[in-house]
């Protein structure tokens, strides 16, 4: 077959069909199980479904390799092969390709990505990709004439239209699970949300939008340490009533305060960001860590993490860098974080003090190597997320240590503060958001919200603060948002602007707006 020149009908069909039947079962499984219509409805809903797909996929293979030749060639293989990474992610963690899987993608380091590396991962690429990539590289093809080529594809257009309106009463059921189907469907799944991660990536790329000034209100000595979790879940904390001793040291901290929370969303960039932002908001505001240091903040920000919006301080740590700064800590665990922090404070030559710690600590899916063995206390655990699908109490129990070893970073921090006798100081713990551990055989975290089970985003918000330093309020909503952080901060810092809301902040106001 390779030897003898096939034409780009053929070919074109095969790779429709082939496309149609490795990598969109679990599309077809969604709409059976979803759709309301009677046997006949369903059996009519998928051939057509089939006969749209199949068209769709044939104009694009074909066009692909009329107009690019040789480059097409290598396009199809290299979808060939995402495809089949693609379909092994959705099968093995449940997920779905949309925008904000793809926005995470484009924000995983190579260190956390390699988390996922396996052998049932590279054996199911090479099989599903890379073998019908060679396929497509090898095969000889005949090419045909640009008149042909209009009528193939002015026909398959014809096809999904008549189609598609044999179909119109499907309108309300594509509508509700328009998410679900996008998302599932290979390979206009990545190829359509990339496009849009992009194009709202180059949108974005203009300045970020300042907020008006901000002025601090007195000269008293004051030290906040706001602590970015990653991945962590209420659900597993102790002080959310969990039944396993994962806060032990925090249980016992009398002053911590504990409030329910909602993140804004299940993935870091965007959680991250509404921890840092006045308001919900598509647009990119002054974040706070910005706003704090223009304003006369002695900021700095330490991070073991990735994906916060841009952060324009003078102090900006990374991982490699805290390494160089203390050598004889173990850098490869979130306690290099907190390292140093009296020293850092204490040497300030401003009264007021904001440290931004970004965590890693929870995130898979390898848990088990985020905490030092002396806080694996729960065994045996699972090597990563793929194993703990086989035994998800071994990858609980995994994921819990990393629960006690936050407890462990916090109640030191906490220790440190509380002995800085001489300002008044607070620290502040919100996840930017939860994560999943097998429920409904669902794991680590991504699905948008709309879909997403609670564990994903019910996280943890802890406070605490030096005797006398704010009075909480009292009259709170039961569910509190990451939004609070902003309001709550710049009244601890004193810091009077026209942005400062008091309905969201955590403390009874102690600064007013500036707005007239």
């Amino acid at each position: 077959m390779l030897k003898r020149p096939m034409s780009l009908i053929v070919f074109s069909s095969i790779i429709s069909i082939g496309t149609l039947v490795a990598f969109n079962i679990p599309f077809f499984q969604y709409v059976i199980e979803n759709s309301n219509e009677s046997t006949i409805g369903i059996v009519w809903l998928i051939a057509s479904l089939v006969i749209i797909m199949f068209a769709a996929n044939f104009m694009m293979t074909y066009l692909t390799m009329f107009c690019l030749r040789i480059l097409g060639r290598i396009l199809l293989a290299i979808l060939s092969i995402i495809n089949a990474t693609s379909l092994y992610f959705i099968l093995t963690y449940n997920i779905i390709i949309d925008e904000n899987v793809i926005r995470n993608v484009f924000n995983t380091r190579y260190s956390e990505a390699s988390g996922f590396f396996s052998w049932s991962l590279w054996v199911f690429i090479f099989v599903f990709g890379v073998l019908p990539a060679i396929y497509c590289l090898i095969q000889p093809v005949k090419m045909d004439k640009a008149k042909k080529m209009g009528k193939l594809c002015g026909s398959s257009l014809g096809v999904i239209l008549v189609f598609a309106l044999l179909n119109y009463n499907q309108v309300l059921f594509v509508s509700q699970h328009d998410t679900e189907l996008g998302a599932l469907l290979q390979p206009w799944s990545y190829i359509v949300n990339t496009i849009r991660v992009i194009s709202i990536s180059q949108d974005k790329q203009a300045e970020e939008i300042k907020l008006p000034d901000g002025k601090i209100t007195d000269n008293d000595k004051a030290v906040v340490v706001l602590v970015i979790g990653e991945s962590a879940r209420k659900a597993n904390f102790q002080l959310y009533g969990y039944k396993r001793d994962t806060n032990p040291l925090l249980s016992k901290v009398k002053d911590l305060k504990v409030y329910e929370t909602q993140s804004c969303a299940t993935y870091t960039t965007a959680g991250t960001k509404a921890i840092l932002e006045p308001k919900e908001s598509g647009d990119l505001y002054e974040i706070l860590p910005n706003y704090a240091f223009r304003t006369g903040v002695d900021v700095s920000w330490r991070t073991f993490n990735w994906g916060e919006p841009p952060v324009h301080i003078d102090e900006y740590l990374t991982q490699p860098e805290l390494a160089k700064i203390y050598p004889n800590v173990d850098a490869r665990y979130d306690g290099l974080l907190f390292t140093g922090l009296r020293e850092r404070i204490e040497k300030s030559p401003n009264n007021k003090v904001l440290i931004v710690l970004h965590t890693t600590t929870s995130h898979g899916p390898q848990y088990a190597s985020k905490y030092p063995k002396e806080f694996e206390v729960y065994k045996p655990v699972a090597k990563n997320v793929e194993e703990g699908e086989k035994n998800v109490g071994m990858l609980v129990n995994a994921y819990d240590n990393t629960i006690r070893y936050t407890d462990y970073l916090l109640n030191g921090l906490i220790n440190t503060l509380r002995s800085m006798t001489d300002r008044k100081t607070a620290m502040i713990f919100i996840s930017d958001h939860g994560e999943s551990l097998g429920e409904g055989k669902m794991f680590m975290h991504g699905l948008p919200k709309k879909l997403a089970p609670k564990e994903q985003y019910e996280i943890p918000f802890l406070v605490w603060t030096s005797e006398g330093y704010r009075e909480y309020r009292n009259d709170l909503p039961a569910v509190l948002e990451q939004h609070y952080i902003f309001h709550s901060v710049l009244n601890l810092l004193s810091i009077q602007s026209p942005v400062y809301n008091k309905d969201f902040d955590i403390f009874k106001p102690a600064i007013t707006s500036t707005d007239k």
